[in-house]
């Protein structure tokens, strides 16, 4: 990574039930390709010394030593479903790392939730507690927000019948989870370098993109370059990037992207 770029590091790019799925013995969940095993949706964004998590996967502490994150900043999240908040508790190493709190940036659906599911986070610790559970400051989303001099822009998108934020940090995108992309969206896309979408399976479904419809998304929106996301086992690597073209690809857990930061 060099000065003026940021960098956004997949650590899960599979579906909700993760890639092997349990009881499964299809092509993709036998694979021997190791970018067939997909764990949940995370990503971290890296900018000059900044790490920024990206939702927190019920495979997030596997996720952090597969892929050597030793420290994050701040959390930021998209929606609240389990597969994007159930490993939150793990946060508490990054506290301890840190010697501090960490903030977290959500919006208020979706604090709801987090703050339903760990209360306990969100509050001060007994100075005897610390290192026993996370110590989390709650950021509210509610437009652009600044972390650590560098701004972050909410893309809204529908996730089915639920509203979910995307985020665009300078010329790179991250929109999992997405069914429809209002105008509005398509509008804060333009001129990406990099895009990362949702393409679930080659069937349409109620919340998710299918392949088809993130294609024709990513051909609308018309970043440099798209890396599709959340992704079942109907799609196996190799097999679905030989269909597409050379600009779209379907990511894979450790892979690293990178683009301007204007």
């Amino acid at each position: 990574m060099t000065d003026g770029s940021v960098e956004l590091l997949f650590l899960g790019t599979g579906t909700s039930a993760g890639i092997p799925m349990i009881g499964c013995h299809c092509a993709t969940c036998t694979s021997s390709d190791s970018r067939d095993k997909r764990t949940r949706p995370s990503v971290v964004i890296r900018y000059g010394q900044t790490r920024v998590l990206v939702d927190t996967t019920p495979e997030l502490r596997l996720q952090c030593v597969a892929n050597h994150v030793d420290r994050i900043d701040a959390i930021v999240f998209t929606h609240a479903h389990a597969d994007h908040i159930m490993g939150l508790d793990d946060a508490r190493r990054f506290n301890a790392i840190k010697g501090g709190p960490l903030d977290v940036w959500a919006d208020d659906r979706t604090y709801a939730t987090l703050g339903r599911c760990f209360s306990y986070a969100f509050r001060e610790p007994e100075p005897e507690q610390k290192l026993f559970r996370p110590h989390l400051v709650h950021r509210r989303i509610d437009g652009p927000f600044d972390i650590n001099s560098v701004t972050w822009r909410p893309v809204h998108l529908m996730h089915g019948e639920l509203p979910v934020l995307g985020f665009r940090v300078g010329n790179l995108a991250y929109c999992t989870d997405v069914s429809a992309i209002p105008e509005p969206a398509f509008e804060m896309l333009k001129g990406l370098d990099v895009l990362v979408l949702d393409a679930l399976q080659h069937k349409r479904h109620t919340t998710h993109f299918s392949l088809e419809e993130a294609i024709e998304a990513a051909t609308r929106i018309g970043a440099k370059q798209t890396f599709f996301t959340h992704i079942a086992h109907a799609l196996e690597h190799v097999e679905t990037n030989r269909l597409l073209p050379p600009h779209m690809q379907l990511a894979y857990d450790g892979q690293v992207v990178s683009a301007s930061l204007p």
